[in-house]
């Protein structure tokens, strides 16, 4: 009778939350039966017909109108709560320093820095010749250039080596698609070069005329060619110095910190290769450094006298460090600098010409080892907190003896720090302020292990306010992402302000499939170990409801991309579990956009997901990809965010599912979808703009919880 009387107050209680957002009646999307027959296996699509993009087809006014419908009705839906996102949105902007100034960085006699004015949605970038009261350049004005653009994003900024000249990406639809302008910083005028369909990439021969570029595919989106221009000639006519053939691999172009190369990478998930050309010498042939091999990935970092080498080679799982002469780059020719260790992954290195910096990861944290070049000597940089993230940032300067780099935490805002190799000492240069008072000491971030189906202990990073009550009664959001090897690091963001005072918890799920414990972590979540990625959320799920941080009643999820894979994984897989997801831009026609070499990115990652057009790969694709398995069952309350001119997860993917889901699902919980027809897959291109859909998700989970202010 307990039961059964439970069941019914949290029945009332459900109806009674749902209840808050307003009555209307769904989109219905129409039925067109596309038969997808692989491997013997025939599967029946009735929302096929969303791939029409529009204006490309005779489904394509049907697709917009019914993405158009979708936003009407979350509009209907979420009417109640228009005010709340406003007054949200505003709160989070209130919080931003809007005229503000990044720590200048010296590089080649310029000091170059950002700042930002009071009102505008963008920057400026600027620089000082010398010194730091020296007049100020204003040389990319950000803010109007961006004026008559609902969306503008700034790519690749480089300077010649005569300080005369920038080279600079711009992109207007957000589809990852730069061309990219050179501009005379004696004049202030545009130069006629304009290289369309690029990533942006570029880099400066020495002689300050030659302009190195990275030349997308303009259907599939992929890097595919390295070209060489000169500025005065028509780029029709440029040179390609590098055709890459296996579209499985991303390219670029990059000049070394200490200028003497023009670099070339070519990489796939599981190997690479590099070309080298003396950058004194644009106009030569670029060098094979070492050809790829299968499974083994390197990059090089040049010195004055050798080069060192990142790399797996030889069975070093976490990476090692090597060296070899500047004459003789290929594997026979590499000594190791620093063995691999099953315990520490060896990330990255930054180069200066006396020290360099070793970015390492142990027990999931980061680590900066010092090393002396001249004497071989070694230190670490300490960091005070027991959860934290620390990055490199703004070290161009190659005969420097200072090391930049950012330090944050999930209450420590984002800090820049100045350390001195010689006296080991540190600067504290800027912290970023939170406008309206904030104190660290009022919040409280620890660090938790689940346990995976598996054994596995899976680190957990935690933020709430403190006053938290750990009796099952809080609201909790579970963020995850577990892909491509990228860790989910902690940071400050002044915009969760906004829900952990009002009563949530976040959390970070460190699952398998990021790189956060070693490269093991990754090779275990990916491929045909893929749902290891999706059980390790479940069980950090579970373990934050076992210990009272919260309950299945309280507990949201959030991903993006990969990690809204994870979000129509876990709610397949235990739907009970949550009271609400959001799903942004999320890659969720696994099988699908695999098998289709045609859109943007599909190449690229057959060795993250497997290639369906293999057997094993395919059945255990459609095993646990999500638009696959809708089932006739109930789900959470679900918003799903994506953009029209997305390159990276195409529309049509949540559209698809959010239509399929409609049709099956048996609750009476929310289903909403978003879609931005002005933007792709990072959303909004301005510093504020990005923050009203930061309130949609945020209205969208208070409103779940019964707060409406």
């Amino acid at each position: 009778m307990k039961k059964i009387l439970f069941s019914l107050i949290l029945l009332c209680f459900t109806v009674h939350i749902n209840a808050q957002f307003r009555q209307a009646v769904p989109p219905v999307a129409d039925k067109k039966i596309h038969w997808r027959v692989i491997h013997a296996d025939s599967v029946a699509d009735n929302y096929y017909w969303m791939y029409d993009y529009f204006g490309k087809g005779p489904d394509s006014t049907k697709v917009v109108n019914y993405l158009k419908a979708e936003n009407a009705y979350l509009d209907t839906v979420m009417s109640g709560a228009k005010q709340f996102r406003e007054d949200l949105f505003n709160e989070m902007k209130a919080r931003i320093k809007e005229k503000d100034e990044d720590v200048p960085y010296l590089n080649n006699g310029y000091y170059y820095y950002a700042r930002t004015d009071s009102g505008q949605q963008y920057f400026k970038l600027c620089r000082r010749k010398g010194s730091l009261s020296a007049n100020e350049e204003v040389f990319l004005d950000i803010d109007k250039m961006a004026q008559g653009h609902a969306y503008y994003r700034l790519g690749s900024v480089e300077i010649s080596k005569d300080n005369r000249l920038v080279a600079f990406g711009v992109d207007i639809v957000s589809r990852n698609q730069f061309t990219i302008y050179v501009k005379d910083l004696v004049t202030g005028q545009l130069l006629k070069d304009t290289i369309p369909n690029t990533t942006a990439q570029c880099c400066w021969g020495n002689d300050n005329k030659t302009l190195f570029y990275t030349s997308k595919n303009a259907v599939t989106l992929l890097s595919e060619k390295i070209k060489r221009h000169t500025l005065g000639t028509d780029v029709s006519a440029d040179v390609t110095v590098y055709d890459e053939q296996d579209k499985s691999n991303y390219i670029g172009v990059y000049k070394s910190k200490n200028s003497k190369f023009i670099i070339i990478s070519s990489s796939a998930t599981m190997s690479s290769e590099y070309r080298i050309l003396d950058a004194d010498k644009p106009y030569g042939e670029f060098r094979l450094f070492q050809r790829r091999m299968k499974n083994v990935l390197y990059n090089i970092i040049p010195l004055k006298d050798k080069f060192l080498v990142r790399t797996n080679f030889d069975g070093a799982k976490n990476f090692m460090l090597m060296q070899c002469p500047l004459d003789k780059t290929d594997t026979a020719n590499w000594r190791v600098v620093i063995p691999n260790r099953p315990d520490v992954l060896l990330q990255n290195v930054e180069e200066f010409r006396d020290f360099i910096v070793i970015n390492e990861r142990k027990e999931g944290l980061v680590q900066f080892r010092v090393r002396n070049l001249k004497d071989g000597s070694e230190h670490y940089i300490a960091f005070p907190e027991t959860t934290y993230n620390a990055t490199t940032a703004g070290n161009p300067e190659y005969n420097s003896s200072i090391f930049r780099f950012n330090y944050t935490s999930l209450v420590t805002p984002n800090s820049v720090y100045d350390y001195d190799f010689l006296s080991r000492e540190r600067k504290l240069m800027k912290q970023d302020e939170v406008l309206g008072g904030y104190d660290m000491k009022d919040y409280v971030s620890e660090r938790l292990y689940a346990t995976a189906k598996d054994g596995t202990k899976i680190p957990i990073s935690l933020v709430y306010k403190k006053g938290f009550k750990k009796d099952g009664s809080a609201p909790l959001v579970l963020y995850g992402y577990g892909s491509y090897g990228y860790s989910s690091d902690v940071n400050f963001g002044s915009a969760r302000l906004s829900i952990l005072n009002r009563g949530f918890a976040l959390a970070i799920a460190h699952i398998r499939g990021g790189q956060e414990m070693g490269r093991y972590w990754y090779e275990d979540g990916k491929m045909m170990k893929k749902k290891n990625s999706f059980t390790d959320f479940i069980a950090c799920g579970e373990f934050l409801v076992k210990e009272k941080y919260t309950s299945a009643a309280h507990l949201y999820a959030t991903g993006g991309s990969a990690g809204g894979l994870l979000m129509g994984a876990i709610i397949n897989m235990s739907p009970g579990l949550w009271h609400g997801v959001v799903a942004q831009v999320p890659f969720v026609d696994v099988v699908n956009t695999m098998l289709d070499e045609s859109i943007p990115l599909t190449t690229n990652e057959f060795d993250e997901w497997g290639n369906p057009k293999d057997k094993e790969a395919y059945f255990y694709m459609k095993s646990y990809a999500p638009y696959e398995n809708v089932e006739r069952k109930n789900y959470p309350n679900l918003l799903v965010t994506t953009g029209l001119h997305d390159s990276q997860v195409q529309y049509f993917e949540p559209a698809k599912w959010v239509a399929k889901q409609r049709a099956m699902k048996t609750d009476h919980n929310v289903l909403l979808l978003h879609i931005n027809m002005d933007f792709g897959h990072g959303g909004a291109s301005g510093r504020f703009d990005y923050l009203k859909d930061v309130a949609l998700n945020y209205a969208f989970l208070l409103t779940l919880e019964g707060i409406y202010k």
